[in-house]
């Protein structure tokens, strides 16, 4: 019931990950990310452990596709699973277990992977990984946004969407981007006002805030 994307940008490092489906609030469960370390997309039938966990064996420098085999070692039920990865030096993998609602499965490009399920069809995503490809030159969470929006107009979760969220981080811990659409009835095009905005307002004062990065942390 969601179709998301996982990426890391190779021009600035910057991390991201990005999904929308048919049911409220797809950002706090399914999406999740630390800056300079990786971003996965835990989606179909939920478990945020597996994100959590993922994230941790990132931290610790495993790679992608390790981190990915060994989470889904400990999974009780990962047929009903699906999730996508990508690492710190740009590594992706996923999974789509074989019970997800079709049609289900993922693809792989240029440090991003793509994943989604209860599709109307591949197209979706091999349509989206085109967009992602075709706008490298922009930044990594325009092309994320435009990457979902493509995704939806061509057909998207067979349900329809009623939410989105695009997360971006950069060097910092708190993130560069960060637009959440929780239940709307035109949830592409609030996306667009909000980023938008994002792009006028936001992303102008973010750039200004106090940076830490080889700066020591507070005990």
């Amino acid at each position: 019931m969601t179709f998301s994307i996982v990426a890391r940008c190779p021009h600035t490092g910057q991390i991201g990950v990005a999904a929308s489906t048919a049911v409220q609030a797809v950002g706090k469960l399914a999406c999740h990310a630390v800056p300079r370390v990786g971003a996965v997309a835990s989606q179909a039938l939920v478990n945020p452990y597996l994100a959590y966990d993922a994230l941790r064996l990132l931290e610790q420098d495993v790679d992608a596709g390790t981190a990915l085999k060994r989470v889904l070692e400990l999974e009780s039920q990962p047929e009903n699973r699906q999730v996508g990865i990508v690492d710190r030096k740009g590594r992706v993998a996923a999974w789509t277990g074989s019970e997800n609602i079709p049609w289900a499965g993922h693809i792989e490009g240029k440090q991003c992977m793509i994943q989604g399920n209860r599709l109307v069809g591949p197209w979706v995503i091999e349509r989206m990984l085109q967009v992602m490809h075709d706008l490298e030159y922009l930044s990594l969470a325009e092309r994320m946004v435009r990457a979902i929006q493509a995704g939806a107009v061509i057909g998207g979760d067979r349900h329809g969407e009623r939410s989105v969220s695009i997360m971006v981080f950069g060097a910092e811990e708190y993130p560069l981007c960060d637009i959440r659409i929780d239940d709307h009835d035109q949830p592409m095009l609030e996306l667009e006002r909000l980023f938008t905005l994002y792009k006028q307002k936001v992303l102008p004062a973010v750039l200004k805030m106090p940076r830490r990065v080889g700066v020591p942390a507070c005990a």
